[in-house]
């Protein structure tokens, strides 16, 4: 069980449902605050409106849910059930146009995302983090055309090519966006939240951006969802997409564990399998995130298990990091548990 944060002074003034939400919207970034839920959702409005009414429809969906179905009310107050049907709400409108069928899809998607993120953190021991948002967004896109729903049609050509462009780009891509204003309010609200939390962010799109400099085949350029490896790979860089994973990778490994190196690795790791699972036929979504995360873990358990080192606690995202930093609430876990005593 997760404790929700004390609202702040400003967030007190927040009624408690819509709080709720907002921090739903921050959790996206592992962030229990509200305000932050306001950045990233003023953020997404600049750039494209109908995905932050996506966005924010997804946080009250998921957040209703959890209340109706009573789930904790610690978990539920700290938005932990809100930011996988955040993002399925955003991606919806990202990938269908506005209609009857993308609208059903959007809450029918939030719904199961939010039963989706209980039941994960119920019966696995290891955080799922956007696990959930990313099999119900896989199910959405695969079963849109079948229904009628209009996909949105492929934008203009991105022109800008330059790097800083690529390392901010890569912190709104997280929301689907590429605007520079965009994440300029994401890093505000993370930094909200917590200023380690936003160099870090910083620094990891910059890591995926310079780990983004290698080459596809002609062949390689197949099955490809959202056309990654379809385009000249400068504008894949400028466009954040490369480095959007890492960004998740180097919070949810800092939260994990105080040092840069598993942030570090974790985002690097991201970075060729940003490239590798288009190539499956599915959106590559966050799922590098997820796995390259899921991959430090596994070495630090096998480090704990095998060369006897002292294992912290993977805290899931709306969970919280020890009181010496982070700060996303409070763990039940002892500094001493080890992976298989942690759920999700």
């Amino acid at each position: 069980m997760t404790t929700a944060m004390s609202p702040t002074t400003a967030e007190a003034r927040i009624p408690d449902p819509l709080r709720a939400a907002l921090r739903g919207v921050g959790q996206v970034f592992f962030q229990e605050s509200a305000l932050t839920g306001v950045c990233f959702a003023l953020g997404i409005l600049v750039n494209s409106p109908i995905m932050a009414l996506g966005g924010l429809a997804g946080a009250a969906i998921g957040t209703a849910v959890a209340k109706a179905a009573r789930f904790d009310a610690g978990e539920t107050a700290a938005g932990i059930f809100g930011f996988n049907a955040t993002l399925v709400g955003i991606a919806t409108f990202f990938f269908l146009q506005p209609g009857a069928a993308s609208v059903g899809l959007l809450v029918a998607g939030c719904v199961v995302a939010t039963v989706l993120t209980r039941i994960a953190r119920g019966a696995l021991p290891f955080p799922t983090y956007t696990a959930p948002f990313i099999v119900t967004t896989w199910a959405l896109w695969l079963i849109a055309p079948a229904l009628g729903a209009a996909a949105v049609p492929p934008g203009e050509p991105y022109t800008e090519t330059n790097a800083f462009l690529g390392v901010a780009n890569g912190v709104g891509q997280v929301m689907f966006q590429a605007n520079l204003l965009t994440a300029f309010l994401f890093v505000v609200g993370i930094a909200l939240g917590d200023w380690r939390h936003a160099v870090a962010v910083v620094a990891a799109s910059a890591l995926g951006v310079l780990a983004a400099n290698y080459h596809v085949t002609p062949a390689q350029r197949a099955l490809d969802p959202e056309r990654l490896v379809g385009r000249f790979l400068t504008e894949n860089v400028a466009l954040g997409l490369y480095s959007y994973n890492a960004t998740l990778a180097a919070t949810a490994l800092y939260l994990w564990r105080k040092s840069l190196i598993p942030a570090l690795l974790g985002a690097l790791l991201s970075t060729p399998l940003t490239e590798l699972l288009p190539l499956t036929g599915l959106p590559a979504l966050t799922a590098p995130f997820v796995l390259a995360t899921w991959l430090v873990l596994a070495f630090g358990w096998l480090d704990a298990r095998y060369l006897h080192e002292p294992f912290p606690v993977a805290p899931d995202q709306g969970e919280a990091s020890p009181p010496d930093g982070a700060g996303l609430g409070e763990s039940d876990a002892s500094p001493s548990a080890t992976l298989e005593d942690h759920g999700p």
